[in-house]
């Protein structure tokens, strides 16, 4: 049996994720958008949570096309509040509008919004070394440095929390734990 890292639970669906995506270096934009997107709408919540509404998010938020998503009319916002399948906070989800508004704005200023992201590690991933869970923080010095900047641009929901996170799940930072099957030997 695989070891995994100390949060895997049973869940297929956790497996699957932790096995072929968490922490596995991501450099295009759509995808980096998907998952700040999920990130910001799990903050507060379990991941399992978000993951299980995965798909969900994929059809309301149009595939996370944020080019869409950043001309979200009204009445579409109204729509996204009644669907069940998503998180429906009213703030989460008008921050996913204001997000997308943004990403655009961060990709004209630098390209991509890859290389602005890719930029805080040198485009290199970080390779952590933690044997436990007590090891891997909730934060860093480099996610409270993402955060302010995020923030001072207008995105919401870009605590440093929510962006170490996010720094994990697209692979800027690698933190498999040493006993995990995905750790580099």
């Amino acid at each position: 049996m695989k070891q995994r890292c100390f949060w895997v639970t049973d869940s297929k669906l956790y497996k699957e994720y932790h096995d072929c995506e968490w922490g596995t270096p991501v450099y295009d934009d759509e995808t980096l958008f998907e998952f700040l997107i999920l990130e910001t709408f799990q903050a507060g919540l379990s991941w399992i949570t978000i993951l299980n509404k995965r798909e969900n998010f994929r059809k309301a938020f149009d595939n996370f096309d944020y080019k869409k998503i950043a001309i979200y009319p009204e009445s579409k916002y109204e729509a996204l509040l009644l669907d069940a399948g998503i998180i429906r906070n009213k703030l989460k989800i008008r921050s996913a509008i204001t997000n997308a508004k943004l990403f655009i704005e961060i990709q004209n200023e630098f390209g991509s919004f890859s290389k602005f992201i890719w930029g805080y590690v040198n485009e290199k991933p970080i390779l952590n070394k933690f044997d436990k869970r007590a090891d891997v923080p909730a934060t860093t010095a480099l996610s409270d440095k993402l955060s302010k900047d995020l923030k001072k641009r207008g995105f919401k929901f870009v605590g440093s929390t929510v962006m170490y996170a996010y720094m994990q799940a697209v692979g800027l930072v690698n933190d498999h734990t040493t006993d995990c099957f995905k750790y580099p030997k």
